[in-house]
C-alpha cells in the first residue's frame, strides 16, 4: 500500500472533525463530498450561516481580551472575525473541531496569525514552523520514496535553537502520520567541516541542542543532501554517519532553501506534496496552497485527522 492510501486508511479509522472555512471555494466543497464519502473525517464545512451570532460576539471578544496588548483595538478584532477563519480556529481551540484545513484563498502570513493567535502555540515545542510530506513515485531512496521536509513556509532565516525546534517537530510527525522510524539530516552544502562558515556552526549547535531535547532521536549534521539520502555517496564522503545515506526528515538551513527544495521534488520529480502542515500548534492545522487541488485539500483533511488527540 502506497503512502498516500495508508494516509486515507488510517484517517478512516481515526474519525476526527474537521473544520474547512472557505465555503465559498469550488475546490473546497468538492473536497468535503469525496472526504464524506470516502469516511475519511467528519467534515465541517463553515460558512457564515453556521456560526451562533453569540458565539462570535464571545470569540471577538476573548480574542481582543488575549490580544489588545499588541495594538489590535476592538474594531480590528470585530474586523478579522468577518472572515469565518477567525471563527473557525476559535472553534478548533476550544475542542468544538479536531483540526483546521484552509489556504485556498487565504495567504501563509494570514494562516500563519489566524493559527498561533487562536489555536496557541505547543509550549513544548514554542515555534511554529511547517513541513510537507513529500511521496517521490519510483524512488528507493528515504523510506520508499517518502520523506518529511521541513521547514518550507514559515522562518525565514531560523537560528540554531529553531533548526532543532523544527527537526523534533517533524520527526514527530513522521511517527505520528506515517509510522516512520525518524532519521534526521540537517541539511547544509557542507558535510561535517568540509567548509567552516557561521552557517555550518549553526547546524552543528543545532545538532547538540536536538540531541539534548531527544537523546534517542537518529539525527545527524550538517550533512550535504547527496550524503543524507544516498548510501553510496554517504560511504564515500561520511561513512562514519549514524544515517548511512538513509533520511527520511529533511531539515533545510533556511525557508528559501526549503521552499525551493519541495518545489523542486514536486514538479521534476512529479512529487505528491502534502502540506503546507503548520507543526508547533496546540491543534492539527493545514495551511492549503492557494493553487492547490481537491485531491490536496483532502490529503490534507487526512493528515490532520491523524494527528488529532
Amino acid at each position: 500500500m502506497d503512502t498516500i492510501k495508508r494516509i486515507r486508511e488510517l484517517a478512516k479509522q481515526k474519525q476526527k472533525t474537521i473544520v474547512l472555512p472557505e465555503y465559498d471555494d469550488k475546490r473546497v466543497l468538492e473536497a468535503a463530498k469525496i472526504i464524506e464519502k470516502e469516511g475519511l473525517a467528519k467534515v465541517v464545512v463553515l460558512s457564515k450561516d453556521k456560526i451562533d451570532p453569540k458565539e462570535k460576539e464571545r470569540y471577538v471578544e476573548e480574542f481582543f481580551q488575549a490580544h489588545q496588548s499588541r495594538d489590535i483595538d476592538l474594531e480590528t478584532a470585530k474586523r478579522l472575525f468577518e472572515d469565518t477563519l477567525y471563527c473557525a480556529a476559535m472553534m478548533t481551540r476550544e475542542g468544538k473541531f479536531d483540526g483546521l484545513v484552509a489556504g485556498a484563498n487565504h495567504t501563509t502570513p494570514d494562516m500563519a496569525r489566524a493559527a498561533i493567535r487562536c489555536i496557541g502555540v505547543d509550549e513544548r515545542i514554542t515555534i511554529v514552523s511547517s513541513c510537507f510530506i513529500m511521496v517521490v513515485p519510483d524512488c528507493d531512496l528515504g523510506d520508499e520514496g517518502t520523506f518529511i521536509f521541513a521547514d518550507c513556509g514559515i522562518i525565514p532565516e531560523p537560528n540554531s535553537r529553531q533548526l532543532a525546534c523544527i527537526a523534533l517537530a517533524a520527526s514527530e510527525l513522521a511517527g505520528k502520520v506515517l509510522n516512520l522510524t525518524p532519521r534526521i539530516a540537517l541539511l547544509s552544502y557542507s558535510t561535517k567541516g568540509s567548509a567552516r562558515t557561521k552557517s555550518a556552526e549553526r547546524i552543528n549547535e543545532a545538532l547538540g541542542m536536538l540531541k539534548e531535547m531527544s537523546p534517542n532521536l537518529l539525527v545527524d549534521g550538517e550533512i550535504q543532501l547527496d550524503a543524507a539520502i544516498v548510501p553510496e555517496v554517504a560511504r564515500i564522503k561520511y561513512p562514519a554517519s549514524p544515517l548511512g545515506g538513509k533520511a527520511n526528515v529533511l531539515i533545510f538551513p533556511n525557508l528559501e532553501a526549503g521552499n525551493i527544495g519541495y518545489k523542486l521534488v514536486q514538479r521534476l520529480a512529479k512529487a505528491r506534496a502534502v502540506g503546507p502542515l503548520f507543526l508547533g500548534l496546540n491543534k492539527p492545522t493545514s495551511d492549503l496552497s492557494r493553487g492547490c487541488l481537491v485531491e490536496d485539500i483532502v490529503d490534507c483533511v487526512a493528515v490532520s485527522a491523524i494527528r488529532a488527540r
